[in-house]
């Protein structure tokens, strides 16, 4: 991918970041605030040494000079301090471990809920169009990143971030010489962050897309078996996955190789710049003729070059940490690109206002009523308290209908057709005429781009879509069974249903006898889409 083209691609997903983390703080705002303020107290009690280490060899200088009972005191009461502050600290990350845990799964649930509820507001378009394995990539492959991103890099980049910014405090305190030594070797290590982590994060964005890529190739595999088998496709399947794990595994090994070689490269700047400051300060002590410029007013000595040598040795280890965020930052800003793309889909539009309700007759008169009574009428509301109620008969005509599934091509031109209650009428054609399309639109998974679609008399565009499709039977092409019992995917179609009615629909449709004769009856558990059954009893 060229630069520019990758700059794009890094501006496009980088709103997502945003959002998220909007969205996050909206839900979890006090918990966060409790975590960032573990995160400071976990910042301070992982710096606080060197300032300690400071005091130790100061005091220690004192009593060589003065005598032990000089600095005992001051001491002990250095020690008891900075333990308490390491008891705090350990307190902190406990408490910030397991709020962040809460945090995470919450988020994690209350996400996938958003996403499940919006997939079941989607026209079936949606799912014709995208490819069923790459929508369960969202689920698991996208959400994770965010995981990751919650959970480990949020956290991560804010303490190794609180703990640069204490220690450069205290580096200038101590000495602004050695100070610009590491602020050199930080200009090294931003470059080789900018540069290594950029190809590493190029890759994993494309590593992102080739999982989905993958396990929508292995879902429609899985679907497919059969297929595969009965034509002797195995060998090919074998190589259009592994060209498809090819790419996947170029990918990946592309995004990990530079990865793993930025730790390595920033932990042997870090040694390089941890020898330059033990040697500046070793210099400046032995010459003594550079005075140290510092806050402090300390002298250069041993005290102001060990604690600034460990501060160097942790400087160094939290600047690696953040550049390997770098990686879990991208791969997480494609996900939650991906995921707010679903989320921000457009959902099934619904103007319809004929519902359908219980009815019976009273005096000549359809009235609507609570109870079940076998009929059923369209409910018309007009204006203010105004309903009148049409009998649900079964009349469908289609009138000078065009429809495409694209609006540049045309499928179905002036098509007129009707069917009269009771009337049994059949749509025979080639395949691709149109006999399935019209079935959908009669349904309304699609919408017509012209003419009339009239049920009862009713536009159905004036018919609520779940009342529409409830009062009509349809048996799909393809069979689809849920996991669950055989009694409870019978009830699918009426959840109020008895077990009787449940028995009574499956002996209308000649199902009853091979039902009996299943391991548990009625209560056999179906798995994979009925896979223990036979096409002809699913």
């Amino acid at each position: 991918m060229r630069p520019q083209g990758r700059k794009e691609m890094m501006k496009r997903n980088k709103g997502a970041i945003p959002r998220l983390i909007k969205l996050l703080f909206k839900e979890y705002r006090k918990q966060l605030i409790l975590v960032v303020v573990c995160i400071v107290l976990l910042a301070i009690a992982s710096t606080i040494a060197s300032f300690f280490m400071n005091l130790f060899i100061r005091l220690i200088e004192t009593g060589l000079k003065e005598g032990w009972s000089a600095v005992s005191t001051k001491i002990y009461t250095a020690i008891s301090v900075m333990l308490c502050i390491y008891a705090v600290g350990w307190a902190a990350s406990l408490l910030q471990t397991r709020t962040m845990a809460i945090v995470t799964q919450g988020f994690m649930n209350r996400m996938r809920k958003r996403m499940f509820e919006k997939m079941q507001s989607l026209p079936l378009k949606y799912f014709d169009t995208h490819p069923h394995g790459d929508i369960m990539s969202y689920y698991t492959n996208d959400i994770d990143t965010l995981r990751e991103l919650i959970s480990r890099t949020i956290p991560q980049i804010v303490s190794s971030g609180l703990i640069i910014s204490f220690l450069v405090f205290y580096m200038l305190y101590l000495s602004a010489w050695m100070a610009l030594v590491v602020a050199a070797a930080t200009v090294a290590m931003v470059f080789v962050t900018k540069k290594v982590g950029g190809n590493s994060a190029r890759y994993f964005m494309k590593m992102q897309k080739s999982i989905a890529r993958t396990e929508g190739f292995v879902e429609e595999m899985m679907n497919g078996q059969k297929v595969v088998k009965v034509f002797c496709h195995e060998e090919q399947s074998e190589k259009d996955f592994d060209r498809v794990n090819e790419q996947l595994c170029r990918d990946a090994t592309n995004a990990n190789r530079f990865a793993n070689i930025l730790m390595p490269i920033m932990g042997n700047i870090g040694n390089i710049l941890y020898v330059m400051v033990a040697f500046v300060g070793g210099m400046l002590i032995v010459s003594g003729k550079v005075n140290n410029i510092s806050i402090s007013g300390q002298a250069m000595g041993i005290a102001v070059v060990v604690p600034f040598l460990n501060m160097t040795r942790q400087f160094t280890n939290n600047v690696s940490q953040l550049s390997q965020q770098i990686n879990s930052i991208v791969m997480a800003m494609a996900g939650a690109k991906r995921i707010f793309e679903l989320l921000d889909e457009e959902p099934e539009t619904d103007e319809g206002y004929v519902t359908l309700v219980n009815a019976k007759e009273e005096n000549g008169v359809i009235v609507e009523c609570a109870e079940r009574t076998g009929m059923w009428a369209w409910k018309h509301p007009h204006g203010i308290g105004t309903v009148t109620y049409t009998k649900l008969m079964g009349d469908v005509r289609i009138e000078h209908m065009d429809f495409g599934y694209v609006p540049e091509k045309t499928v179905l031109n002036d098509i007129t057709l009707y069917a009269e209650p009771g009337q049994k009428v059949a749509f025979v054609g080639a395949t691709g005429a149109g006999k399935t399309t019209i079935t959908n639109l009669i349904n309304r998974f699609y919408d017509i781009d012209d003419g009339k679609i009239r049920y009862d008399g009713i536009n159905i565009n004036k018919i609520k879509k779940a009342d529409l499709r409830r009062s009509l039977g349809i048996v799909l092409q393809d069979t689809n069974l849920f996991t669950g019992t055989v009694m409870e995917n019978i009830r699918y179609g009426k959840l109020d249903a008895t077990d009787e009615e449940c028995i009574e629909a499956a002996k209308l449709a000649n199902a009853h006898d091979f039902i009996t004769r299943l391991p548990d009856g009625y209560d056999t558990m179906l798995t994979s889409n009925g896979a223990n059954l036979s096409q002809g009893q699913r």
